[in-house]
């Protein structure tokens, strides 16, 4: 069976808010093994409601519905799913007096318009909202043959939320049939998105039951992987065997097979092996240190770095020589490898790992560096028996050329590690 979320309100059309329920939403539904087909946002316009309405209900088997249950004119939700289905309203005795006596224990009288959150579509199901004044509704019915499930949930987060789990998902999970997904995602850095589908392309084509989505962003390939089984353990059997097949077709390509981010494995990497990590940074600024950082504990391999962004930095704290910088400039080859061996030498770490080089918009260096290109980085890594450097031309905006920089370097300490 498949769902569709439809959000409703239209701030959820400006800049200023999004929608964050249908993300809550998709995650219980999945829980259930129904698989979130469609999400719609649409404003507060009975005509347009209606349209996406109907839409829903011709194409999903659960519609969810999210917000538009207030008291207020552009509160259309009720209105628009009795529309949409051919059915009436009509005003619940109970929600009635309920809301009445709601606003007599504030010592206020209930406006008119609070009335029209009595109005319940026929054959529906009422679901008490005990964390605001709009009940949800859940009605299990049959349109054009078809078996249809419809949802109304007040749009608060502290409403819905509550409201789907307690009321809900108990009655979805009596209703639909044993459905349980399974789900999988490999990482892969700096490999082209069109190369990995041509590697493995042959491979997740012949499992027609694994649904395979590949995305490509932040200097990274992932490959998400779904499958959908009476038992999760048919599921999970599924998913496991082609994920396993992909990465022996990918190989070290692969840095993550459950969903770790690049730091967490370099991190889990260095501390499995006991050793430490010190960084030196010009161009980043300090944006390598911040994603290792984040990484809850990371202190147990990460001690500390620098942020050398000036020439009397680099030989201050990281004892690159004055004359390197004058004949070689700090976009060199020989200025990263210095860097990478000053910072380890001086922290006492395993391994120094240092970026310096020209991340633009514009160039405006002097001396040896006067010609170099905007996205000319240089890497470097030392440990008690080698010093390396790679050599990198990276192209976009300068928040771009930092990022896959400091991808660069989790991935050449990472490959070091293998």
């Amino acid at each position: 069976m498949i769902s569709e979320i439809i959000a409703v309100g239209s701030e959820m059309l400006t800049p200023h808010r999004q929608d964050t329920n249908s993300l809550y939403l998709t995650a219980g539904l999945n829980d259930l093994g129904v698989e979130v087909a469609f999400k719609t946002i649409v404003g507060d316009n009975l005509r347009h409601l209606i349209a996406a309405a109907k839409i829903a209900i011709g194409r999903a088997d659960i519609v969810v519905f999210s917000g538009g249950l207030g008291p207020t004119e552009d509160d259309l939700t009720r209105e628009a799913a009795a529309a949409a289905l051919g059915i009436e309203l009509h005003p619940d005795p109970a929600i009635l007096t309920a809301l009445y006596k709601r606003f007599a224990a504030r010592q206020m009288v209930m406006p008119p318009n609070n009335a029209k959150q009595a109005d319940l579509l026929d054959g529906a199901v009422l679901l008490e909202n005990k964390s605001g004044s709009a009940p949800g509704q859940y009605l299990d019915t049959t349109v054009n043959g078809h078996r249809k499930i419809i949802i109304l949930l007040p749009g608060p987060p502290s409403e819905l939320k509550p409201l789907f789990d307690e009321a809900c998902k108990p009655r979805l999970a009596a209703a639909l049939p044993p459905r349980h997904l399974a789900r999988r995602m490999l990482r892969m850095a700096l490999i082209p998105e069109s190369q990995v589908d041509a590697r493995t392309a042959p491979i997740y084509k012949q499992y027609t039951d694994v649904e395979t989505t590949i995305l490509a962003g932040h200097a990274e390939i992932q490959l998400h992987f779904l499958s959908a089984k009476p038992t999760l353990a048919e599921a999970q059997a599924r998913v496991d065997e082609l994920t396993e097949k992909i990465e022996h077709e990918m190989d070290d390509a692969i840095f993550s097979s459950h969903g770790e981010s690049l730091e967490e494995v370099v991190l889990l990497m260095l501390g499995m092996r006991h050793l430490t990590l010190a960084t030196a940074e010009s161009c980043t600024g300090g944006l390598l240190a911040q994603r290792l950082t984040a990484v809850p504990n990371s202190s147990s391999a990460f001690i500390g770095g620098a942020v050398v962004y000036t020439d009397e930095l680099k030989s201050l704290f990281a004892g690159v020589s004055k004359e390197t910088i004058d004949s070689k400039g700090t976009v060199s080859e020989e200025v990263a490898r210095e860097l990478a061996e000053g910072i380890r030498t001086r922290t006492g770490a395993s391994i120094g790992i240092s970026i310096t080089g020209l991340a633009g918009p514009a160039g405006g260096l002097s001396g040896p560096d006067a010609e170099k290109p905007v996205g000319r980085i240089y890497v470097g890594l030392s440990d008690e028996r080698q010093s390396i450097v790679k050599e990198l031309n990276l192209t976009g905006d300068r928040t771009r050329v930092r990022y896959w920089a400091t991808q660069h370097a989790l991935e050449l300490i990472r490959h070091h590690l293998l």
